[in-house]
């Protein structure tokens, strides 16, 4: 069984929407980020994906440590992510970049999409209401 070494972000709007990513001949719609490099911490990983990704540029202290996860990834098979996630607050508009074919938006209170990875569908989401509440 492979493991792969992640770091992913919440990415919240102002309307507390989350955005979600779908990288090109994929299904499964997922947070932005993606593995680590062997020289990187997270928190560099994750810069560097977003930036690759979204052309967003964020702050380390922008980023703030949700937890770390382990799940089956969603595009690979015999695979799982051990994933470092992090929420931020998104200080622009950003559009899909790099291997990304779609951006999508969860809506709090509403019905999730079949097509959630199991990271953030079954990890994530539990996590990151505690860490929302004003």
């Amino acid at each position: 069984m492979t493991t792969l070494n992640i770091a992913a972000a919440c990415l919240l709007d102002p309307h507390d929407r989350l955005l979600l990513v779908r990288k090109r001949g994929t299904h499964a719609l997922m947070l932005p980020g993606g593995k680590r490099e062997a020289d990187e911490s997270p928190l560099q990983a994750l810069q560097r994906e977003l930036w690759e990704e979204l052309q967003l540029r964020l702050d380390a202290s922008a980023l703030k440590p949700l937890g770390r996860f382990r799940a089956p990834a969603a595009n690979e098979t015999d695979t799982w992510v051990d994933a470092e996630i992090f929420v931020a607050r998104l200080p622009h508009a950003v559009e899909a970049a790099a291997e990304l074919e779609e951006l999508a938006w969860l809506e709090p209170g509403e019905p999730h999409p079949e097509n959630l990875a199991p990271l953030l569908r079954d990890h994530v989401l539990q996590a990151l209401p505690g860490l929302l509440a004003k």
